[in-house]
């Protein structure tokens, strides 16, 4: 197994000027490692370049210069085997409404050049949760079956890295938990997962590491937890059981929110100040306590701080 899944180098892409307008720079040399086995998370805004890396990925766009590898094979030196290691679910319904799932599912097997006798036709129809609507035509599946079915298609050359493109826009909670129980259980059989989405929740509770691209460069990569780490703001939030008194004597760099029901909030920085010191201050105003809770920064936090910050506006 390739110790990275993806190694992207100096990725550019340039499209050309169009209607007056001056050519765009997609990607402005981007360098990206993706570990083999990862769940890993590609966030970013709108127009961010996250789809162009991606189609590039897939083989769709062809990319200005710089150099990309998929599970070991150089795309410009083996683009058969380059493109074979990766299965893509894109955002968009695509697909012939007058082909039923197993047709579908077939073709796209076909045109990968898979044998008939190396087809897993059915189990995937199982795992996609489509058994039963295996020979009904596409045109009549609901938005979330469609997609299902997606994912089945990217699936019918058991790809190494699996790339999921906001797979759960605009679907039901019963069809987005199934969804990512297959994906983990696609990742326990070791396929690398690489996760677009705008649900950043999804990417804070799934991806192993993240990367955030913003304007064709990727602002930072780090895994998970160490992002959230970033961003050390915290807030205690008391419910008093009185009305709490108009001044609070706070330490230096706490502030306070008074919110609905009477409830305070108080900001701080964990390098700078102390739950206990905040909750002291809230002792010496005589305030008795009668719940507290505690807030933390979240991947939502560290994203619109690294996309909006430095003139990168999201």
């Amino acid at each position: 197994m390739a110790t990275n899944a993806i190694e992207i180098e100096g990725l550019r892409k340039v499209y050309r000027a169009q209607a007056g307008q001056p050519p765009k720079e997609a990607l402005k040399g981007v360098d990206l490692t993706i570990p083999a086995g990862s769940i890993f998370g590609l966030l970013g805004p709108n127009g961010a370049g996250k789809s162009t890396m991606i189609n590039i990925l897939a083989g769709l766009v062809l990319k200005t210069s710089g150099k990309v590898k998929i599970w070991g094979f150089d795309q410009d030196v083996n683009p058969r085997q380059s493109r074979a290691a990766i299965g893509v679910m894109p955002q968009e319904l695509n697909m012939d409404p007058f082909f039923t799932p197993r047709a579908a599912l077939e073709v796209q097997a076909g045109l990968y050049g898979v044998p008939k006798s190396q087809r897993h036709t059915d189990e995937i129809l199982e795992l996609i949760g489509l058994t039963d609507k295996a020979e009904a035509y596409a045109r009549s599946l609901s938005g979330g079956m469609r997609r299902r079915l997606l994912l089945g298609k990217a699936l019918v050359h058991a790809p190494q890295i699996l790339v999921l493109d906001e797979p759960t826009a605009g679907v039901d909670i019963e069809l987005r938990q199934m969804l990512w129980a297959n994906v983990r259980r696609l990742n326990e059989q070791g396929m690398t997962i690489i996760l677009t989405t705008h649900y950043l929740e999804e990417a804070e509770e799934m991806c192993d590491e993240i990367a955030i691209i913003n304007h064709g460069e990727v602002v930072v990569r780090d895994r998970t937890e160490a992002l959230l780490a970033r961003m050390d703001g915290k807030t205690l939030v008391i419910q008093p059981d009185a009305p709490a008194p108009a001044a609070i004597a706070l330490p230096e760099g706490v502030t306070l929110e008074r919110r609905r029901g009477g409830a305070l909030a108080f900001s701080y920085s964990r390098e700078k100040t102390s739950a206990e010191a905040v909750l002291d201050a809230v002792r010496r105003a005589g305030i008795t306590i009668r719940d507290v809770a505690s807030e933390e920064a979240d991947l939502e936090d560290v994203f619109v701080a690294l996309t909006s910050s430095k003139g990168k506006a999201a």
